[in-house]
């Protein structure tokens, strides 16, 4: 297990969240709420048909000790999330509708964790991304101050030696185009998300194909005016910009072409200027470097709510929803009382 690994389940065992699952018929799912729960990352709520469940989990020959089941059909059940739907959506969303929404676990879950009856969701092993974000901002909503919601990987690198080192890549699975204003919103909230899970200083490198003014185009200076943004906002984060990828990680480069910068050759955050940018840098590190890829995980929400990747393994929806919970528990403990 990486060191990485290791050090998230420490932390998901020391403030152990309610996790709601909501794929019954999802093999990988199953097995992974059993192992989620005997392991004691989480306190799983596995909602969907009972008889599902068990049936996808005698298939994987796991018995599911700890996991909470609980039935979508349940009267209870329904009115609890038919009302939530409409205390969120209001005028948006008709009786008929909320209704028709209500019976869907996806739905459930997202509606337990606005009503606290769940800490956080994971779902998307046989759900669109667009049905798992629309589940959380339907009912959970946007984190204060934030009009944004994106995405970032953890990427564990292999190191000489067996360690790991640790770089956080984002967006690089939700916003295709991002505006200055959400490329500043992604840095900020990757900054605050590295802190959390790993109790270290976030370093944010916003990348480009220009460092420092070495060239000018409309690409670079929305970088440029991204990092300003930031900076007016969050004076308190260490961010640079515009940097391209070696002068960010390559201490020698960084100080060859960004002498006064207490990011460039030092990052731990890189902020890809778009979707394309993103969704490739986090795949070629991942396939050439022989690196882990850790998510995607969904920042921005008030509450910790997570897609996965519909080509997900059992492992990742331990590790995706181990990383949940950390940060949901991270994430209430912020908040003041």
């Amino acid at each position: 297990m990486s060191g990485l690994l290791e050090r998230v389940r420490r932390s998901a065992r020391a403030r152990v969240q309610r996790l709601a699952l909501a794929e019954p018929a999802d093999e990988r799912v199953v097995k992974a709420a059993d192992r989620l729960a005997r392991e004691g990352l989480a306190k799983v709520q596995f909602i969907g048909p009972p008889d599902v469940v068990r049936a996808t989990a005698r298939k994987q020959d796991v018995h599911l000790a700890g996991v909470e089941l609980i039935d979508p059909a349940a009267p209870e059940e329904l009115e609890r999330t038919r009302q939530a739907l409409i205390a969120a959506r209001g005028e948006k969303i008709t009786p008929a509708d909320a209704e028709k929404v209500a019976a869907d676990p996806l739905f459930q879950a997202a509606a337990r964790v606005r009503l606290g009856l769940a800490d956080c969701y994971v779902a998307g092993a046989t759900r669109t991304t667009g049905d798992v974000l629309r589940a959380a901002l339907w009912l959970i909503g946007l984190a204060p101050g934030t009009r944004t919601v994106s995405s970032f990987f953890l990427m564990g690198l292999p190191q000489q030696g067996g360690s790991e080192r640790i770089l956080m890549f984002a967006d690089c699975a939700v916003v295709p185009d991002p505006s200055v204003e959400q490329l500043a919103d992604i840095g900020i909230m990757a900054a605050d998300q590295y802190s959390r899970l790993m109790q270290e200083v976030p370093h944010v490198a916003f990348l480009s194909f220009a460092t420092r003014g070495s060239a000018d185009h409309p690409h670079i200076q929305k970088v440029r005016d991204a990092v300003r943004i930031a900076r007016e906002r969050r004076p308190d984060l260490h961010l640079d910009g515009e940097l391209q990828a070696d002068a960010a990680l390559v201490p020698e480069v960084g100080r060859r072409k960004a002498a006064d910068s207490v990011v460039a050759g030092h990052a731990n955050v890189l902020v890809f200027p778009d979707l394309d940018a993103g969704n490739i840098g986090y795949k070629l590190v991942e396939r050439l470097a022989g690196a882990r890829a850790y998510g995607p995980i969904v920042m921005g929400l008030a509450r910790q709510g997570n897609d996965l990747s519909r080509g997900c393994s059992t492992d990742d929806v331990v590790d995706v929803s181990t990383i949940a919970c950390v940060l949901s528990a991270a994430m209430a403990a912020a908040v003041p009382a």
